[in-house]
């Protein structure tokens, strides 16, 4: 039958794509294919007894799309051939033969929006021919030899497993070390043949799909009578290819077996690092097994076959490829004509994958409106034509991706939704009229004021969002203005009569005053406005409004005339003292003015007590209590504004016009009850994260705010332009961070976020709405004009100009290093501290090419590098030091000189010297630079210096001289120590005088030297 391998994916290469359709896509609205079920490769028994291949294929769109197939780029006419069938977006393939049907199926998906292409499918045929029935000839070898016995297997597909059978079923020759069946070539390998192995070999075959197996005719071995083989060095017979490529993630087996007396021993190893430690030896050592493949297991692989006579070895490279996998997709997009559409995708790959467009279906090619390069795709001055259904394909040579969208142009006539309408100014304040119409494309926009134009002044000014903003106002510019919006679709107007008043004034008296509990009083409000607006009043206490019938009569409204309000306030209590304000409202303006009560009390003796405790307020009964500044006759108080869910301990202090009296002692500890948190987070922000990741930061709700049990957060956030809010719930009262991530919407995409808070109680309020922008991604441009300078044999300069500005702002680079025979991967990578574009590459090797690129790096990931440029060190530098060192030292001076050194041919030539003093027991040297091998030093007053010298050259510095050591002693005046520079013989050396080769001689003895005119010098010690 056909085997299961034709399996339904539950989210396809266009899934994250089909989610942002279902975003904006209703069931009544149109929209392009999109599939949720493509094709997969898959393999056909031949054997199987019915003939029929189902090819799976499912898209959903509206209107329902249609289906056709390709096989090899060619359509496929189910029609015409009665081999075809399609059932619902599935093919069907009757009588199926290897011959006709074997290739790569595409799925095609249409409606009147747009076509989508699936990604391609392999349909393969397994099958396993039979041996050539032609007996086998005999093998004779002699004892100790080494054999090689052929299966040639017959015809079969895909892959099988071979066994050898000897001389019966079910005897199998068991491998080891002298026995070796290659799963390439199905060869038997014996490397030393013994008399035990004579008889008769059958190679046996397993098609690994449909398990079928069949044997080879037999193959006889024999000894030759002639003798026993002697010894011989090993030699290699079965070994992997020269070049073994495998895609990340498999097993990886490679061969190596070799024929020798005495059986060789084989190893292996890596020619650049160390072989992996999850690889395992097989099959005595002959197999090298790496499971889950990775790009820097890539390399040379050695293995060496050895015995007492001697050694071979096998060299081969591995190299790791990598399908493509998506970065970044492309979305369903909605654009005004003459807009201009900017989509990218990215994949990663290796080899590095390239990109090519569809459109419904058809390749896209580059036009004076359309660009493509790297991924991106730029269509300028859109036009209806170009809706449709897009596709972006990623590919290398070891396979293909697709990321679809629908592409909507937008074509429509101003429409404004309001009507006509009055809008109310005072004199004074500034007045906006906004002109908000629905087209596409966008709409030129104008307006005129009782028919004529307006034009925009220091006053008038026309925003970006069309709305005419008024600086000011007076009832000059009282009128009809008209908003009229049109583009080539249509046009429309708006008509809003703007009418300016006089400002309100609102006064309320008393400002201040002050009772005494019991007493009444009536509080003002009189308002000058226009006649012709009708006005409102509302009365606040602490900012709070006021509810007459919720205070048992202590509060009456009096109303005498339009313009004025009055407030009776009657038997006041403590409770009543406070800011009272008067709100005056009409539909042009709203004015408030406020006034102070203070009510007085009497003084008397405190204790402090707790009861009856609600959310935010405790009820204390005292004996009696009054608190400052409540004077009188009072049996209980009442603590208010307190926060809900806190501990509380109350003290009471009495004063009276004496003074202060002492604070009573503590009430017990109280904790109010539990209320909806009140306080929202502060400080919401956002940024950063990986790609695909939205980061919503908040400042957290210290305890005391938290109002109760099971405290969280309510992160809500939308998509600029979109309704429904997104909300997910944070159950850590200290939480302060939220990644969301989708793999749908681009770097940089504007989200509108708000944090509310909860607990056991119920939802709290929202923070205000801030905009945050999802992660803008890893670099997406390569660095620029990269250039590259030796400095010596182990060091290169490497500078950059950075990538244009753009979303995925590099916050570093990276320089990878290579020498030019060696694979990128060996090489070596150095990242900058920052946003460096220089680095000193260290640590090379000399007179080596290199081969250098550059890549930017932020917390996302890594963006392209640069193509490689070539560049080469300088030679190294002189390894001989200099030789034969002598000195002179005359008081505080030392004159030094020595051999030039000879740079050999691989090294750079000597261009000076450079010469080291340094007091003994310090780190410090002074150093002195010569293009001769000779110097005059001057050495600093008291101590013992060391004094060293080296070549210099374009490679650097040299190897180092021997030491020479001098003192800095002054034991006499100047004058009286002279040296005879063409002095021919020294008969001795002391200090302060001292004459040296490479070494410092010292006595207590007169000095004599000798000259060429036998004169002579006397040196007082």
């Amino acid at each position: 039958g056909l085997v299961p391998l034709f399996s339904i994916n539950s989210l396809s290469t266009e899934g994250a794509d089909l989610l942002s359709v279902s975003n904006w896509k209703d069931s009544h609205e149109e929209f392009g294919p999109v599939f949720i079920q493509e094709p997969d490769d898959g393999i056909f028994s031949l054997d199987s007894d019915d003939k029929k291949v189902i090819m799976n294929c499912e898209a959903r769109g509206n209107p329902v799309p249609t289906y056709s197939w390709l096989i090899n780029g060619t359509v496929v006419d189910t029609e015409a051939d009665f081999r075809y069938s399609l059932i619902a977006g599935n093919l069907i393939i009757h009588n199926a033969s290897e011959a006709i049907d074997y290739g790569r199926y595409q799925c095609r998906a249409e409606n009147s929006i747009g076509t989508v292409l699936s990604r391609d499918a392999l349909l393969q045929f397994a099958y396993l021919g039979a041996f050539s029935g032609r007996a086998r000839g005999a093998v004779s070898v002699r004892e100790g030899q080494g054999v090689v016995l052929m299966c040639a297997p017959p015809p079969h597909s895909p892959e099988i497993i071979y066994s050898w059978v000897f001389n019966e079923l079910p005897s199998f020759v068991a491998e080891d070390s002298r026995r070796f069946i290659s799963q390439e070539t199905g060869n038997l390998y014996i490397s030393k043949v013994q008399p035990s192995d004579v008889g008769s070999y059958v190679c046996q075959v397993k098609n690994t799909v449909t398990n079928a197996r069949v044997l080879s005719p037999p193959t006889p071995l024999a000894l030759k009578t002639d003798g026993v083989m002697g010894e011989y060095e090993p030699k290699i017979e079965a070994h992997f290819p020269q070049t073994v490529l495998a895609a990340k993630g498999v097993t990886v087996r490679l061969e190596c077996f070799a024929l020798g007396n005495p059986v060789p021993t084989i190893t292996w190893r890596k020619m650049s690092g160390n072989i992996p430690k999850k690889a395992r030896l097989r099959k005595s050592q002959a197999v090298l097994e790496i499971p889950n493949i990775q790009l820097e297991d890539s390399g040379s692989y050695e293995c060496k076959a050895e015995n007492t006579r001697g050694g071979t070895a096998f060299r081969g490279h591995l190299q790791v490829y990598t399908l493509p996998q998506w970065i970044s997709m492309i979305n369903d997009t909605q654009l005004d004509s003459g807009e201009q559409l900017h989509w990218e995708c990215r994949a990663t790959g290796k080899p590095r994958p390239t990109y090519r467009w569809l459109r419904n279906g058809e390749p896209l090619n580059s036009q004076s409106r359309v660009e493509m390069m790297n991924g991106e795709l730029i269509i300028h001055r859109l036009q209806q034509a170009d809706s449709g259904m897009y596709q972006c394909i990623a590919e290398n040579k070891y396979g293909a991706i697709y990321s679809s969208a629908e592409l909507k142009i937008l074509a429509s006539a101003p429409v404004f939704s309001t009507n006509p309408f009055r809008l109310i100014a005072t004199v004074g304040k500034d007045v906006s009229l906004e002109c908000r119409p629905r087209a596409s494309p966008k709409p030129r926009i104008s307006w005129r004021k009782n028919d004529r134009r307006v034009h925009a002044s220091r006053r008038i000014m026309l925003l970006r969002n069309n709305t005419l903003r008024i600086i000011n106002s007076s009832r000059s510019d009282e009128g009809s203005y008209v908003c009229r919006a049109e583009n080539q679709f249509g046009s429309a107007e708006l008509t809003t009569v703007l009418l300016v008043k006089e400002p309100m004034r609102v006064e309320l008296s008393p400002i201040r005053v002050e009772v005494t509990v019991g007493e009444s009083v009536v509080l003002s409000c009189k308002v000058t406005h226009d006649p012709s607006l009708d006005v409102s009043f509302l009365w606040l206490l602490n900012n709070q409004p006021l509810n007459t019938q919720q205070e048992g009569g202590h509060f009456e409204y009096i109303q005498t005339q339009s313009s004025t309000a009055d407030l009776m306030i009657r038997s006041i209590l403590l409770k009543h003292a406070g800011k009272y304000g008067c709100r005056a409202q009409t539909s042009a303006d709203s004015v408030l003015a406020e006034a102070e009560l203070l009510v007085r009390g009497e003084y008397a003796k405190t204790t402090t007590c707790v009861h009856d405790v609600s959310q935010s307020t405790s009820t204390c009964a005292l004996n009696p209590y009054y608190p400052e500044p409540v004077t009188g006759n009072m049996e209980s108080a009442m603590a208010v504004e307190l926060n809900p869910w806190v501990e509380y301990e109350f003290r009471v202090v009495a004063t009276n016009g004496i003074g202060t009296g002492d604070p009573s002692a503590s009430s017990r500890a109280v904790r109010t009850k539990e209320a909806v948190p009140s306080v929202a987070p502060a400080n919401v922000r956002g940024g950063n994260g990986r790609r695909h990741e939205l980061v919503i930061s908040w400042e957290p709700v210290s305890e005391e705010f938290q109002n109760g049990e099971g405290f969280g957060y309510i992160v809500a956030f939308r998509a600029n332009g979109t309704r429904g809010w997104k909300e997910k719930m944070v159950t850590s009262a200290d939480s302060t961070t939220y990644k969301y991530r989708d793999e749908t919407f681009p770097p940089l995409t504007p989200f509108e976020v708000r944090v509310g808070v909860y607990n056991n109680k119920g939802d709290g309020p929202f923070s205000e709405v801030v905009t945050v922008f999802s992660a803008e991604g890893e670099p997406r441009e390569p660095p620029s004009e990269v250039q590259a300078f030796a400095i010596s044999s182990s060091e290169i300069k490497v500078m950059w100009k950075p990538p244009n500005p753009g979303p995925g702002r590099p916050q570093g680079y990276e320089v990878s290093s290579w020498k030019d025979m060696e694979q990128e991967e060996m090489g070596k990578k150095k990242r900058t501290k920052g946003n460096e574009t220089t680095m000193l590459l260290t640590g090379l090797d000399g007179n080596t090419q290199y081969l250098i690129s550059v890549k930017g790096f932020n917390s996302v990931g890594q963006g392209p590098a640069t193509s490689p440029i070539k560049i080469s060190t300088k030679k190294n530098a002189p390894s001989l030091p200099p030789g034969n060192l002598m000195w002179i030292q005359e008081g505080n001076n030392v004159s030094l000189s020595w051999d030039p050194v000879k740079a050999r041919d691989n090294e750079s030539e000597v261009i000076g010297y450079k010469v080291l003093l340094r007091q003994e027991g310090r780190g410090h040297s002074q150093v002195m630079r010569t293009p001769n091998s000779a110097v005059v030093l001057t050495l600093p007053e008291g101590g013992t210096y060391i004094i060293e010298v080296r070549a210099v050259s374009e490679g650097g510095e040299g190897a180092a001289s021997a030491q020479v050591r001098v003192s800095s002693v002054w034991p006499f005046t100047s004058g009286q120590l002279s040296a005879v520079h063409s002095a021919q013989t020294i008969i001795s050396a002391l200090s302060p005088f001292q004459i040296g080769t490479d070494h410092r001689v010292c006595c207590s003895l007169l000095l004599l030297v000798a000259d060429t005119q036998s004169s002579y010098i006397q040196l007082f010690l």
